[in-house]
């Protein structure tokens, strides 16, 4: 079955992400703010918000006045998003191999960050948009490189140095976050489902961790130890470090953290593409 080793990730990882929906949503706000206004949904519209997490994207659509469906392979991140937006409708289905067609057809598809963990995304493109209208506007963001972005290293590099024997390095274009960071292999995939008017754009913006009048470290450190990454080096080190040595590299990792401080706040740019595109029909 297709996107199993997803499913198994984001089916852990939706506790974290559910717990700490705030904070997550919080660091991605710019970058959901430009997908909307960007495919600018609104009455009459039907959205397809694909790997939809806690639902983010399908509130903003339905706030606008559109119908709104999301879908995400984690029953957990349904549940939380049902849970959270009940004036959406959520499904737990792999928008890879599974019929959206029979829920559109869609005006509107949508995703922020949901759309880079397919085993096959000239597949998954394709079977979307067998589920949009003629016409229907695809627009999601990605992320570019992970040169280009502090938030795939920035703590999470002292953690995972501390794992013995270290994790294989992972081809760049296998299903995770920079899948779609080429922007030549990015406008192939979606020409070869069927998509046209394919166009990229950089959107970068600040992501600033800082809460409530603090600096934003235990913020930081919440994030990454909420990540895949971070989940599995945890499982590893704490019983291997004991309490103490656990406790003492995550002091070293905020420690870190407060040496990157800007203007007494972790904060440094995200880099990422918006895409856009049209079914032809």
């Amino acid at each position: 079955m297709a996107n199993e080793q997803m499913r198994e990730n984001w089916t852990l990882g939706a506790k974290g992400w559910v717990q700490h929906r705030d904070l997550f949503d919080g660091e991605l706000e710019p970058f959901a703010v430009a997908v909307i206004e960007a495919a600018a949904p609104g009455p009459g519209d039907r959205v397809l918000d694909v790997g939809c997490g806690t639902g983010t994207l399908v509130a903003r659509s339905v706030a606008r006045g559109a119908e709104a469906i999301g879908v995400d392979l984690s029953p957990g991140m349904v549940e939380g998003a049902q849970q959270f937006h009940p004036e959406g409708t959520f499904l737990v289905a792999d928008a890879q191999t599974d019929d959206l067609a029979g829920h559109g057809p869609f005006t509107t598809i949508v995703s922020r960050f949901g759309v880079m963990f397919f085993d096959d995304p000239t597949a998954a493109f394709a079977n979307i948009r067998r589920a949009a209208a003629p016409g229907a506007r695809l627009v999601f963001a990605c992320w570019r490189s992970h040169e280009e972005n502090a938030m795939f290293t920035l703590g999470t590099s002292t953690l995972l140095a501390r794992l013995d024997p270290p994790l294989p390095v992972l081809d760049p274009a296998a299903p995770g976050p920079t899948a779609l960071a080429d922007p030549d292999r990015t406008r192939t995939i979606l020409a070869d489902a069927g998509w046209t008017d394919v166009g990229l754009v950089p959107c970068d913006a600040v992501l600033d961790y800082a809460r409530n009048g603090g600096d934003g470290v235990e913020e930081r450190l919440t994030m990454v130890l909420n990540t895949n990454a971070g989940r599995m080096a945890q499982t590893r080190l704490e019983p291997q470090l004991g309490p103490d040595g656990w406790a003492a590299l995550l002091d070293e990792i905020r420690d870190e953290l407060r040496l990157h401080r800007v203007d007494g706040r972790v904060q440094f740019p995200g880099a990422t593409w918006l895409v856009t595109a049209r079914n032809p029909g």
